[in-house]
């Protein structure tokens, strides 16, 4: 094994410039997510009764809620690049450069679904089943971006397949030519492994009521929970573990509750995915009332 594979190089560069524009492969990573997401989420949104259309009109409610709740979970929760000592605070709306926190993503982003959803007229818990793999694998792609950042990687590896990482992103006290845990890759499969089980598990269980989208909180915390654990890059700790870690773990653990209590209440999948008729609507066609 070492012999076909003695590590993984970095990308030579994330930066690309179309005369003064520059093309990022962070966000170009972030793009593609998007895509492939809106193409699965669709292909399931219709297999469930909805409209193929649909899917973009919540989309774009829920894509720039959840940047801008990403971002603002990273700000938060890493703050010393930005007002700490020789930080700078306008770069904390310098989304290109990359940092968006998933939990915020999801939190925000899922405001951002309800809108979308309520003005289409549809259910909420079943578009977020319908979502809920392709989020993984929009995940996946997305990490692609910080291996071309050449950040958020592990600590120090003798295995087969560490991670080579420039001099000017080597973190302070490490030799060059040292390798490191390529965590982007290990979450990658991890989530690309995970959206498969939940696309499974969906059919063979018939979930519904939001039940497939808290499994795959349950099952990307968990992954997330290793994968955290191997980062060395700087992060606020509570309690002897990163921040991260411990958002994981509540998260995924209120995940797991939600996911057993929506089953007892409502076992098997919804009838429809779209909204009843609000009752002024209802009193405008009395004539049909009486039917």
């Amino acid at each position: 094994m070492s012999g076909l594979l003695a590590s993984i190089p970095s990308p030579s560069q994330g930066v690309w410039y179309l005369g003064p524009f520059p093309v990022r492969a962070y966000a170009l990573a972030i793009l593609a997510g998007i895509v492939v997401a809106v193409l699965i989420s669709q292909r399931r949104w219709v297999a469930r009764g909805g409209d193929k259309d649909t899917v973009l009109e919540v989309i774009f409610w829920a894509v720039p809620f959840g940047i801008v709740g990403g971002r603002i979970y990273h700000v938060i929760s890493s703050p010393d690049a930005y007002f700490g000592p020789g930080g700078h605070p306008w770069r904390a709306f310098a989304v290109w450069e990359g940092g968006l926190g998933i939990w915020g993503a999801i939190a925000l982003g899922g405001l951002g679904a309800w809108i979308g959803c309520r003005r289409q007229g549809v259910l909420l818990p079943p578009f977020a089943d319908a979502l809920a793999p392709a989020l993984l694998v929009a995940q996946a792609i997305g990490r692609l971006g910080n291996w071309f950042n050449q950040e958020l990687f592990g600590g120090p590896t003798t295995l087969p397949w560490g991670l080579q990482i420039d001099d000017a992103h080597l973190p302070p006290g490490f030799a060059s030519g040292t390798l490191f845990h390529p965590t982007f890759l290990y979450e990658i499969v991890w989530n690309l492994a995970m959206a498969g089980v939940l696309v499974i598990l969906d059919r063979r269980l018939r979930l519904g009521h939001g039940r497939v989208f808290a499994l795959y909180v349950v099952l990307y915390c968990t992954g997330r929970l290793w994968v955290e654990m191997l980062r060395i890059d700087t992060a606020h700790h509570f309690f002897g573990m990163r921040l991260n870690v411990w958002t994981a773990l509540l998260v995924g653990l209120g995940a797991l509750v939600a996911f057993l209590v929506v089953g007892r209440l409502h076992p098997g999948r919804e009838t429809t995915v779209l909204r009843e008729d609000p009752p002024a609507q209802l009193e405008e066609n009395p004539a049909e009332q009486q039917v």
